[in-house]
């Protein structure tokens, strides 16, 4: 079983986050907690695997509360679940570790989703003997990245790691048509994608002018 800290300083949200958890084969419920201080206190006491944290405490950011539990050496992961939409917010999950980023409100299939995507990588890398560069990047795929997470409405997080993987593998910029056609998606929702990942930072636009008519959009991958 895999234990679940859930941290939220609204209980009646905390209760349905709590609801949602134990409807995943493989996850309990340990404890809750409404403040960060209780938060680290909860930690220290249940030695929790995942914590669901929650950004906005009435004490303190959330992220600071990762900051204190590491500098008390607890390995806990931390799963981002905030109403936060700012790029600076994502990017500081980002930067602090945490194995995804999920907007509320949701429901119970987007959560379901991102635990059964932290099981998959916790089991791999519990039972993989890592031989190469290959069985490394096979681990890291079950779980699908950060970048893919807090994804707008109608973009699916499969397509959205596709879509990242091009902007990665690729040395130099690509249109979204470009991207399009490694993918194998239409132009317009690479568009998307592509424009989602420069909102929340993890890729750069550059403008390349032409002879006539608008300059064309080209991405490259920063995150």
């Amino acid at each position: 079983m895999i234990d679940v800290l859930v941290v939220d300083d609204d209980f009646m949200v905390a209760r349905i986050h709590c609801g949602f958890v134990e409807r995943v084969d493989g996850f309990r419920v340990v404890g809750t907690a409404s403040t960060g201080e209780q938060a680290i206190a909860k930690v220290d006491e249940f030695r929790p695997d995942l914590v669901l944290l929650d950004l906005y405490l009435p004490d303190m950011f959330g992220l600071d509360v990762v900051t204190r539990l590491r500098a008390a050496r607890h390995d806990c992961d931390i799963l981002v679940i905030s109403a936060a939409r700012e790029a600076e917010a994502v990017r500081g999950a980002v930067r602090y570790g945490a194995v995804n980023y999920l907007l509320k409100p949701f429901g119970f299939d987007e959560l379901r989703g991102r635990l059964e995507q932290y099981a998959a990588r916790r089991n791999s890398l519990r039972a993989a003997v890592v031989s190469d560069q290959a069985d490394v990047d096979r681990v890291l795929s079950r779980s699908g990245s950060i970048a893919s997470a807090a994804l707008p409405r109608g973009l699916s997080p499969e397509t959205a790691e596709l879509v990242e993987r091009a902007l990665r593998e690729h040395d130099g910029t690509l249109s979204a048509a470009e991207c399009a056609n490694r993918v194998g998606i239409s132009r317009v929702s690479a568009r998307r994608y592509l424009e989602h990942f420069s909102g929340t930072g993890r890729a750069e636009v550059t403008l390349r002018y032409g002879a006539a008519g608008r300059p064309e959009r080209r991405y490259c991958w920063v995150g």
